[in-house]
């Protein structure tokens, strides 16, 4: 077994730390300040780094825990997700606003899934994370990890459908 790094190792996981932490807390300064008490949790149980199967799921579990229980104590249920936009280059304004339109309206739909399903969304699709580091991470089976995105899936392009039918 290697040594643990936690340069190497652990610090280059914090922006993976940070966009799990900002996909449960939908608030920027909580995900850092997550993401700052994850690292030094982390580093508090340097001395038992060795009996962890793995580092990145262990410090990925703190973050989500500590982001739940944020959330518990501060009902953060009402905020929106606020990043940069997707642009084609050959375009026109219209379809960039558009598209621009859409990809809110998408954000949305994640950011009002419940919390189990939004956070193995973002562990599958944005960190391009393995079933089974998803079950190691949320302590939960493969099988409800596929159940929570499949799920997770259903919904949005319901809605998306829906709306897409009725117009925006």
């Amino acid at each position: 077994m290697r040594k643990i790094s936690f340069r190497n190792d652990i610090l280059p996981l914090k922006n993976q730390l940070y966009r799990l932490a900002l996909r449960i807390t939908l608030n920027k300064e909580d995900a850092e300040d997550i993401v700052q008490d994850t690292l030094i949790r982390v580093w508090n149980k340097r001395d038992e780094w060795e009996n962890i199967d793995s580092i990145e799921a262990y410090s990925l579990k703190i973050c989500r825990n500590l982001a739940l229980d944020h959330l518990k104590l501060h009902d953060n249920n009402n905020a929106s997700l606020d990043s940069g936009e997707v642009e084609e280059p050959q375009t026109t304004p219209f379809e960039r606003i558009l598209q621009r339109d859409k990809i809110a309206l998408v954000k949305g739909m994640i950011d009002s899934l419940p919390e189990k399903q939004r956070t193995t969304l973002q562990l599958r699709e944005f960190e391009g994370k393995t079933y089974k580091e998803i079950a190691l991470t949320l302590d939960i089976s493969e099988d409800q990890v596929k159940i929570n995105i499949f799920r997770a899936r259903q919904a949005i392009k319901q809605r998306f459908q829906k709306l897409e039918e009725y117009g925006l």
